[in-house]
């Protein structure tokens, strides 16, 4: 009994080994696999977070304020506007990622003083807008066509596109497309892909659906570019500015000593900066 329970461990031993090391290797591989597939249907949770608003909510305030909404495919687009008797031009304002007009649609004596109209939509499901973001290709579609509703009305007048953070990419893209006269991208991006790379090295970028690339599209644009980025931001390093701004060198780079994400408004360098590119628009 004992010689053949020997025997018997003595043919275990080989096939068992195998199985151990093979399960070693195929444990990790099915992890990273589960959670780059979690990661692909979720992420855009983690990219976008909207704070929906009650239909009833009253987002236009201030008389020479007006809320409208420009239909898209599936949905409906809030937007405020704020509309001076004689603007020199328009600003077209891109949000980030969380939020929505209630809380972004503030600073409007910041634009009378400097002669400007300033348009900014909500996009899917932030605020009262309908719907939900499918992909980045909605999102620019969306961005284009509430521009091309109000146009028409700013054609001879000053063009400004604005973007803010995850703005900044649609901001970014837009401007390649229209050519506006100016182009200003606060705390933006090189890549939404690349930033995700830096948390995740080891994630294919492939994984990534609304990648948004502005380090490609930021060449495209003929026009006046702005960057304006705190030194301090902990949600989007500086250096993303700096490699944007090494993309294209003719870029003004206004570095904001201190400032960090979500308090550049509060800094007088940051408003002197934007007054002063505004006021440049002759």
């Amino acid at each position: 009994m004992a010689a053949a329970a020997e025997r018997l461990a003595g043919h275990d031993l080989p096939v068992s080994a195998p199985r151990i090391a093979l399960a070693l290797v195929l444990l990790p591989v099915l992890a990273w696999a589960a959670f780059t597939a979690a990661l692909w249907w979720t992420q855009e949770s983690l990219l976008f977070h909207p704070q929906p608003l009650p239909d009833d909510t009253r987002l236009a305030t201030e008389p020479d304020v007006h809320e409208r909404f420009v239909d898209v495919p599936g949905a409906r687009l809030s937007v405020l506007d704020l509309r001076l008797p004689e603007p020199r031009g328009v600003v077209f304002f891109l949000h980030g990622n969380a939020g929505n007009l209630q809380s972004w649609f503030t600073n409007t004596e910041f634009y009378r003083r400097a002669g400007f109209d300033l348009v900014m939509p909500d996009y899917r499901g932030y605020g009262k807008s309908t719907g939900r973001i499918e992909s980045e290709a909605q999102l620019h579609a969306d961005v284009m066509a509430v521009w091309r509703s109000i146009a028409p009305r700013y054609a001879g007048k000053r063009i400004v596109f604005y973007g803010r953070s995850l703005g900044t990419g649609l901001a970014a893209e837009l401007a390649a497309t229209v050519q506006p006269d100016l182009t200003v991208l606060v705390s933006p991006y090189a890549s939404i892909v690349g930033m995700a790379r830096g948390h995740y090295p080891w994630l294919p970028p492939q994984v990534v659906r609304s990648p948004l690339r502005t380090d490609r599209v930021i060449g495209r644009i003929r026009g006046p570019l702005l960057l304006v980025h705190g030194d301090r931001d902990e949600v989007i390093p500086f250096s993303e500015s700096a490699k944007l701004q090494a993309v294209v060198p003719q870029a003004r780079l206004v570095r904001i000593a201190g400032g960090g994400h979500n308090d550049l408004q509060d800094l007088p360098a940051y408003r002197q900066a934007v007054t002063d590119a505004l006021a440049a628009l002759r």
